[in-house]
């Protein structure tokens, strides 16, 4: 996904910064990671509080193999319906941004 197309899909929450990282993307929101973007997928951070919320919603939680085990990571996919509605998305992108507070306290 290009950069401005990300922009876009955050613009309801707010300026987002893009950064490449890992072989993707990391998208940041007044100085926070709020998601990243790998192999073309958008994946929001979620918590302990908001991650029952994603698998609520159908979401997938991201994981990659290391060292002999699968190791999962507290990003989640997007809910579909939020790619066709932009409110939809801010709420998402909200929730993301919510939990990256969380986790700096």
């Amino acid at each position: 996904m290009d950069n401005d197309a990300i922009r876009d899909l955050f613009a309801g929450l707010g300026p987002v910064v893009i950064k490449r990282m890992f072989g993707g993307k990391g998208i940041y929101h007044q100085g926070l990671i709020i998601a990243l973007e790998v192999d073309e997928e958008i994946l929001l951070k979620a918590d302990r509080l908001s991650a029952p919320e994603f698998e609520a919603a159908g979401c997938r939680q991201w994981h990659y193999e290391g060292k002999g085990r699968s190791v999962h990571m507290p990003y989640w996919s997007v809910p579909v319906d939020a790619f066709d509605d932009p409110e939809i998305m801010t709420d998402w992108a909200r929730r993301a941004y919510e939990a990256s507070l969380r986790a700096g306290k």
